[in-house]
């Protein structure tokens, strides 16, 4: 079946079957563990996803509690509440837990919940990694609240500028604890990236096209693809400064050939990213809520799409208007004050299409309602302050000012958790399967509409007399006192709103009636389901002439769905089973069986926590030994993908039968892959910015001559380029000669061979010929840069060793093509970024 052929929606549809045993016979599949065992062990997409967002929504009411403290020590000039030591750390941590802990794990835990059933299918691409990333999450965000509790915490600023976060400004561990803990959260993130992009594109139900799905799905898939984009930098950043804080490589060390502005450059590369990926799923929302209550369709669902594109685009050209005062050419500033004037097109698109959606339809003033209409009163004032800042005269005057933070919270606040609040109060009856007790939820709106403009409108009053960011005291400012306890005082407001928000949807799940189905009478698939769902959301996944545009939900639906009359009805193999469909037409392709409750996430994410724990405290050697477990685990999560024995085709409808994963040749592992070799790709291309800034653009002194070594060089490198090359050529014959039938088992031994020959070349080269990476920031970058190329390939011999041993198994057959294909790809990607790699740092060398 190609991409762009269907069948018929009659030809899909399946007979009619009792509802009842279909239910049971898909909970005994789909249902996670009873008891304690159930924690550990739970894969599925909407537990998952609800402990996603209850973390996030604890850790939000710690970062509440830390800001708190911060305007109690600012209601007065001399600030006797906190010492300067502990309040730096608290607002460190605030903004820390606000953007790694809350926003972007609160997004994913709803996407992961809610994209399933409104994709309809029954679960994520891989629930496994799902899973994965939420303990990543979880033992990452741990590590930085235990170190708040020991009073180690961070305490530079949750953007950890150098050089004040460097060994010399900030020792102990302090910074490490941002710095690996922060990283070990982005794993997560980029987890929950590859796992949403993927089933986006790859799971939709049949004739779902890209043109047809949901707009919160194309919001989610635009902040996935920003994420895989935008965090790489920061990864890089923060590895760079802990190997600097380790090692002593200067990277951001001036006196010798490093640059502070580098690590600006790559935080910010991904900072501000980071305020688009909050905003388009909160968007995403708004487009969701705002036509089922206006009781219309959504005005100009083209247009939506395309400001979505075109604010994915724009996003990454905007980095440096944070960097205004930093002295970088009139030209460039230019240049970024045009862009960040212009990102406020596709914006204005969104908000006009919601504003002209409700004014065509009849809105009803519900909950929801209520806090799409704070988001509209705040957000506009924030994206007017936005454009007054990135007008750079007046960044010059109101930069790292209180004016800064009262935009940048309107921003997030009003465009993040507004939005957000609507979605809980809108989708709160699905989750719990209870309707909320009216009037407690109303309060607690007012409460914080009126708190948060108190505290943030005077803050922007604060900033424009004067009042910098990040102090603790000032007794020399007696104008500044008053605009702060005023702050503070509606602070306090605003905080007893969140609470009572908590308390309104703790006492909805607790003791709300049993709401009844599709409660705002949505025409979407993610309320033609009981409530609250069932583990595996649909008995059978819906059918083209029930996901198009104009109506894809309602009762009628889920009993249709119900009763099995829509595609892959039941479980009678005993197995978890999705339907794979194309990427454009989401026409069939084939079944995917995902993997059933196991504590493989769990054991893995912990042995990730074991190395990073033994990183912060120093030891490198024992952490090196860490490592063993971390490969183990890996490979045992590649070894449950391999299947016991021969799949046979599963029926889907009628005479319709389609092969497993296990046969087909385009595989959500396949896409997956890609998609992560896009996020590395992105490393790579901040690694070269960064060696290409410290040679070309940073004014400290000269490295160091290389003298005599430019041979021997030569031959290393090409050496291990002819490695790698023929390296390159081995998984392409060896699925030649797996689909001829024959024994690839000595060709991969080669191809493994050729990859620990390149791997030895490169550790020669970076040994003996490229310097000590502690004298100088060029040789310190040639040798990360050595240090990258080197991880690739260890990887792709990874790669090779596990083809290797399922050709020993006699795993591998024509169909059964196994790890081959994944190998193919790393190593032509290994190949590739070898050979730039060469090229830029023989290009470097020359340059001195």
């Amino acid at each position: 079946m190609t991409e762009n052929s269907m069948p018929p929606a009659d030809h899909l549809a399946n007979p009619p079957q009792p509802a009842l045993r279909l239910h049971r016979e898909l909970t005994r599949v789909w249902s996670n563990a009873p008891g304690i065992r159930g924690v550990f062990t739970a894969v599925n997409h909407s537990t998952i996803g609800l402990r996603f967002m209850c973390t996030a929504l604890i850790f939000f009411g710690i970062g509440g509690l830390l800001a708190m403290l911060i305007r109690t020590q600012l209601a007065t000039r001399k600030g006797a509440f906190l010492d300067t030591e502990i309040y730096n750390q608290i607002f460190t941590m605030h903004g820390s837990i606000m953007m790694f802990l809350f926003a972007i794990p609160m997004l994913e835990g709803l996407a992961m919940y809610l994209l399933p059933k409104m994709l309809g299918t029954r679960d994520m691409a891989f629930p496994r990694l799902s899973a994965f990333g939420y303990w990543c999450y979880l033992f990452g965000g741990l590590i930085l609240i235990g170190a708040l509790l020991m009073g180690v915490a961070p305490r530079d600023g949750w953007f950890m500028y150098t050089p004040l976060s460097g060994s010399t400004y900030s020792p102990g561990i302090n910074a490490d604890v941002w710095l690996l803990g922060v990283t070990f959260v982005e794993i997560s993130a980029l987890a929950a990236a590859v796992e949403i992009t993927v089933t986006i594109l790859r799971m939709r139900a049949p004739g779902m096209k890209l043109t047809q799905m949901p707009l919160f799905a194309w919001y989610i898939l635009g902040a996935a693809v920003m994420m895989l984009a935008g965090f790489p930098p920061l990864i890089l950043g923060s590895v760079l400064l802990e190997i600097e804080r380790a090692f002593g490589w200067p990277f951001f060390d001036p006196e010798r050939g490093g640059d502070p502005l580098l690590w600006q450059h790559l935080f910010w590369l991904f900072g501000h990213p980071e305020v688009y990926i909050i905003f388009l799923p909160a968007a995403g929302i708004l487009s969701t809520v705002i036509p089922v209550l206006s009781r219309t369709r959504i005005l100009g669902y083209g247009a939506i799409v395309a400001s979505i594109l075109g604010l994915v685009f724009l996003s990454f050209g905007l980095w440096v208007h944070h960097m205004f005062a930093v002295g970088i050419p009139h030209m460039a500033l230019a240049f970024f004050s045009a862009a960040s004037l212009l990102v406020a097109v596709p914006t204005a698109v969104q908000v006009f299409a919601w504003i002209g959606t409700m004014w065509k339809g009849r809105p009803q003033l519900k909950l929801p309602m209520l806090y799409i209409l704070g988001f509209f009163f705040t957000f506009v004032m924030g994206g007017l302050t936005g454009v007054m800042l990135a007008i750079v005269p007046f960044n010059w005057q109101a930069h790292d000012t209180a004016f800064v933070t009262a935009h940048l919270h309107y921003v997030l606040i009003g465009g993040f958790v507004f939005p957000m609040m609507a979605g809980l109060a809108y989708w709160l009856p699905m989750i719990s399967g209870r309707r909320r007790i009216k009037g407690l939820g109303e309060l607690a709106f007012w409460t914080i509409l009126v708190g948060f403009h108190g505290t943030f409108f005077i803050m922007h009053l604060t900033g424009l007399v004067g009042m910098p960011r990040r102090i603790d005291v000032y007794p020399d400012h007696p104008e500044w006192e008053m605009l702060n306890l005023v702050s503070s005082v509606f602070s306090f407001v605003m905080t007893f709103g969140f609470a009572l928000f908590a308390l309104d949807c703790i006492l909805q799940a607790w003791l709300g009636k049993h709401a009844r189905r599709d409660p705002w009478k949505a025409p979407t698939l993610d309320w033609a389901m009981a409530l609250p769902p069932p583990a595996y959301n649909f008995a059978s996944l819906p059918r083209p002439d029930m996901t198009g545009s104009e109506y894809a939900g309602g009762a009628e639906v889920a009993l249709t769905l119900a009763r099995g009359e829509g595609v892959l009805p039941g479980a009678p193999r005993g197995h978890r089973e999705v339907l794979v469909t194309g990427i454009g037409h989401a026409s069939p392709q084939h079944v995917a069986i995902l993997p059933a409750n196991t504590a493989l996430p769990i054991q893995f994410a912990a042995s990730i926590g074991v190395f990073v724990l033994m990183m912060l405290f120093g030891l490198y050697y024992v952490a090196l030994a860490a490592l063993l477990p971390v490969l183990w685990f890996a490979w045992r999560w590649a070894r449950a993908l391999v299947p016991a024995g021969s799949v046979p085709p599963v029926e889907i409808a009628p005479g319709l039968q389609l092969p497993t994963h296990y046969d087909s040749a385009a595989t959500l592992t396949g896409s997956g892959l890609a998609c992560f070799l896009f996020a590395n790709g992105t490393f790579f291309a901040s690694l070269i910015f960064g060696l290409a800034f410290i040679t070309l653009v940073s004014p400290g002194p000269a490295p160091p001559p290389l003298e005599g070594q430019a041979a021997v060089s030569a031959m290393l490198i090409a050496g291990g380029l002819l490695a790698a090359a023929l390296a390159s050529l081995v998984p392409g014959r060896a699925l030649k000669e797996v689909s001829e039938a024959g024994s690839p088992l000595r060709l991969i031994a080669f191809g493994l061979a050729a990859n620990l020959a390149a791997l030895a070349a490169l550790a020669g080269l970076a040994i003996w010929q490229l310097g000590d990476p502690r004298v100088h920031a060029q040789t310190a970058v040639r040798a990360a840069l050595l240090g990258y190329v080197a991880l690739q390939l260890f990887i792709t011999a990874i790669f090779a060793a596990f083809a290797l041993d399922q050709a020993r198994r006699g795993e591998l057959a024509a169909g059964h093509l196994g790890a081959l294909r994944h190998w193919n790809l790393w190593q032509g990607y290994t190949l590739a970024i070898g050979a730039i790699s060469a090229a830029v740092i023989w290009a470097q060398v020359l340059s001195q």
